[in-house]
């Protein structure tokens, strides 16, 4: 009962930016340049959203709270749909699906090309987060593929830091807590082939 009240307070969270969006174009509050107002807030919310499914593991290990695990799934797949928004906001809105000028960004700007490398790993991780696909992966080769997300924060960083010009502190601010949650994986990953190594030595005899 718990987590389902949970996830039904998380769902309700997860679409509040997205009702801010459609309430200030509504009401004429999106600025002289709305197509910059939504390319940013979409883009925004899918970075803050992919780490806060990075941040879901360590937080479950350090507090005990396993129900958290319950809700890292849809996080995750909001995180994917904020970041199809910002992407359809670029090729529709912005280049309306002009194929030549997009080829042109892509070549003269290389935060475009990272941007759209972040948001293609995020697909596979999307259409592999049901029940079905865990079971056909099997869990090793699912936990394998899900590591990408790493990747994707880190495109997404550079992505943000490449494309602002002056204010860097967001991308700033993003690219710490992923070099946190990146130092922490890598804390634990050291941490469980010392004790692999540690287990694989013979015990030594009593009295020697």
């Amino acid at each position: 009962m718990k987590v389902r009240f949970t996830k039904i307070a998380v769902f309700a969270a997860a679409l509040i930016p997205l009702g801010r969006l459609a309430w200030k174009a509504l009401h004429d509050g999106l600025g002289a340049n709305p197509i910059e107002v939504i390319t940013h807030s979409t883009g925004d919310w899918t970075l803050i959203l992919v780490l806060v499914t990075l941040s879901i593991t360590p937080l479950r290990r350090m507090t005990r709270q396993y129900w958290l695990i319950g809700i890292r799934r849809m996080i995750g797949l909001f995180a994917f749909f904020y970041g199809t928004l910002h992407f359809l906001t670029y090729i529709w809105l912005d280049k309306f699906f002009d194929i030549h000028e997009m080829l042109k960004d892509v070549a003269k700007r290389p935060f475009i090309t990272v941007g759209v490398s972040a948001f293609v790993l995020m697909i596979p991780l999307a259409l592999s987060s049901t029940a079905w696909s865990i079971r056909r992966l099997g869990g090793k080769n699912w936990q394998r593929l899900h590591r990408l997300i790493y990747v994707t924060g880190i495109l997404g960083v550079v992505h943000y830091a490449w494309l602002v010009k002056a204010d860097r502190r967001k991308p700033i601010e993003y690219g710490i807590v992923l070099g946190i949650l990146l130092l922490y994986r890598l804390a634990v990953w050291m941490g469980s082939k010392f004790m692999e190594r540690r287990a694989s030595f013979p015990a030594a005899p009593l009295g020697t």
